[in-house]
């Protein structure tokens, strides 16, 4: 009988812990902040970045392409490169600096782009993509 009782004992105390949720992960996964759209277009027969600059300094960011046209995109010191970008793709989230930075598309070094820092100072543009 005693062993009866200690398996009984066993069964009820697993179910009792398995029914407490002790240590079973959240469902619905922790939240993933909302990365910053910048979009690629074309305006007035130009090629553009909206918004331009855009207010996401040590934000997450994605470069959604909705030209008809590939982009690739890099920051003016070379630390991000999202690839190519095909016509309506989106590049893949990328943190950019808390201090701002300036970008470009390497494709159409013409095209140029700015992401304003904490202060909502946009960088001084340097190098040979900017006007």
């Amino acid at each position: 009988m005693h062993r009866a009782c200690a398996a009984t004992t066993s069964v009820v105390t697993a179910l009792i812990l398995s029914s407490c949720g002790g240590g079973t992960a959240n469902p619905t996964g922790p939240s993933t902040p909302t990365a910053i759209t910048i979009t690629i277009t074309r305006q007035n027969g130009a090629q553009s970045f909206s918004p331009n600059p855009a207010a996401a300094g040590g934000q997450t960011v994605v470069f959604r392409n909705n030209d008809s046209v590939v982009h690739r995109v890099l920051l003016n010191d070379g630390s991000i490169d999202t690839g190519n970008i095909a016509p309506g793709a989106t590049s893949a989230p990328v943190q950019m600096p808390v201090s701002g930075t300036n970008y470009h598309c390497s494709v159409h070094p013409d095209m140029i782009g700015a992401v304003s820092g904490g202060s909502g100072e946009v960088p001084r543009c340097e190098g040979p993509y900017c006007a």
